[in-house]
């Protein structure tokens, strides 16, 4: 114990107060467990304060100036002003709301709160830091520990996010003004979010990424309406390719870009003739070193996991060799009586699985029957158009030893797609073939994000094709596409041609 600690005691010391952390205490208090929530930055964590949530509100600010702006096919001619210091106000404004509103429920159900960053001393105990001079620290002795400290952008070799005009997604966010050019390293989502957000407000953006597609991970088909969109957005990319460097020459900076090799050892040609088509770059056809002269860089090239400020070996939590905790189905570590959830405790790195995790949590300690379910767990893109996906591929499935049957149904057949002025894309269900029961959905297109719920909820209930295409749903809806997709599996689509 250091001299001059105060030592409290508590049930439950969750570390980190993003959507995992805070939702496992407000759960926590709920089943009237004594619980303290140790939070070294803001309340709500990232998602609240630096991704999820400012992201998506400027990804809808630039839409509506964008929509208002191209929509001489409805008639409507307008040159919206974009005050970029006055979005980004609106913003936080947004962020304030609901950052509060986490402080207020947590202590609603009776969470003690404490600033400061704390490290482990033993598998019972750990020390708080207290931020500024003179604020000291004190310890903490727990019956059960919750890790859900998140994640942090990846760097780059060469490209310090300490330096003025290398930004990550957090800083990005934060601009007081519109670039005029940009380079974003990484096509997974959050570059392509944001990539999507800067064309939009009017910024010349050049994509680099190593691989040879954009959104790895996801299928082609999926894929292709955002490329196509990217493209009409006037994004430019460069597949096969990583940034290796940068230089301030006269005014702005240059980007340097280097071939990939093993890209081209693996799909490399297909990169190079994909970065070709979108680009024009014969430099790039011929593997040539890339110069690109832009006012800023975005590097995201993705997250890794906050646990080495923990010093987790004193209390014998075990990582992976990437850093982060692993965890069973009741989101255990090693350790019984510590649990990690979140980013923290590994793929996929979503908020709404944090969540999950940390409310399971709080359950098993409290002596509640509660275990971990992936299967019906949905991913989203918030791209232009959106992405959504839920359960198993089709490819996933027949892996899997399921005979599969697929239905698909797109949104240029739909009336109420069409009306919107947004029709590309499609709804895809994947289903088991003899009962017909939904394995999983993809969904390209407007509302992907909220039309995905509907088939969760089916893989969740174990629904069938039959169910979901029973359903009456209300017309003109988006959401009939997903009925008419079901329809489309079974034979018998109305208002598309059937498999």
């Amino acid at each position: 114990m250091v001299v001059g600690d105060v030592t409290t005691g508590t049930d439950v010391l969750i570390i980190g107060a993003g959507p995992a952390g805070y939702v496992a205490a407000i759960r926590a208090g709920q089943l009237d467990l004594d619980v303290t929530l140790v939070e070294k930055e803001a309340y709500g964590g990232t998602c609240l304060n630096h991704g999820c949530i400012p992201s998506k509100a400027l990804i809808t600010a630039t839409d509506v100036a964008h929509d208002a702006a191209t929509a001489e096919e409805m008639g409507i001619h307008a040159n919206p002003a974009i005050d970029l210091s006055g979005m980004v106000a609106w913003k936080d404004g947004v962020v304030d709301q609901l950052t509060s509103g986490v402080e207020k429920l947590c202590k609603a159900n009776q969470v003690n709160l404490l600033e400061g960053t704390a490290t482990f001393v033993d598998e019972n105990t750990v020390r708080v830091s207290h931020g500024g001079e003179g604020q000291g620290s004190e310890t903490l002795e727990f019956e059960h520990a919750i890790v859900a400290t998140g994640s942090r952008p990846i760097s780059i070799p060469d490209f310090s996010f300490d330096d003025e005009p290398v930004l990550n997604s957090r800083q990005a966010l934060a601009l007081d003004s519109i670039p005029d050019s940009m380079v974003v390293v990484g096509a997974g989502y959050i570059g392509m979010e944001l990539a999507s957000v800067f064309a939009k407000l009017g910024t010349d953006v050049t994509v680099v990424e190593m691989l040879d597609s954009i959104l790895p991970g996801y299928d082609d088909d999926v894929k292709r309406p955002v490329k196509q969109r990217a493209k009409e957005l006037g994004i430019e990319f460069e597949f096969g390719y990583t940034a290796t460097e940068w230089y301030e020459p006269d005014g702005g900076i240059r980007v340097i870009a280097d071939p990939v090799e093993d890209a081209a050892a693996d799909g490399g040609s297909e990169a190079r003739s994909a970065s070709e088509e979108a680009s024009g770059s014969a430099e790039a056809a011929a593997d040539e070193r890339l110069e690109l002269d832009v006012e800023n860089v975005l590097v995201a090239v993705g997250r890794s996991p906050v646990s080495d400020t923990l010093d987790l070996e004193a209390a014998g939590v075990e990582t992976d060799e990437r850093g982060f905790i692993e965890t069973d189905s009741r989101a255990r570590t090693n350790v019984d009586h510590i649990f990690a959830v979140g980013d923290v405790a590994g793929e996929p790195m979503l908020a709404h699985k944090g969540s999950m995790e940390g409310q399971i949590a709080a359950e098993v300690i409290a002596g509640e029957p509660s275990a971990i379910d992936y299967q019906a767990m949905p991913a989203v893109v918030f791209t232009d158009p959106e992405i959504a996906t839920v359960g198993m591929t089709e490819t996933e499935a027949e892996e899997t030893g399921f005979e599969t049957v697929v239905g698909q149904f797109p949104f240029r057949a739909s009336g109420r797609a069409l009306t919107t002025g947004e029709s590309d894309g499609f709804v895809k269900i994947v289903a088991e073939e003899d009962e017909g029961y939904v394995l999983g959905a993809s969904i390209v297109g407007p509302e992907a994000s909220e039309l995905i719920a509907e088939l969760g909820l089916a893989i969740e209930l174990g629904a069938t094709l039959e169910d979901v295409a029973s359903t009456v749903h209300a017309h003109p809806t988006l959401s009939e596409s997903v009925m008419e997709a079901a329809e489309n599996a079974l034979g018998h689509a109305i208002h598309t041609l059937n498999r």
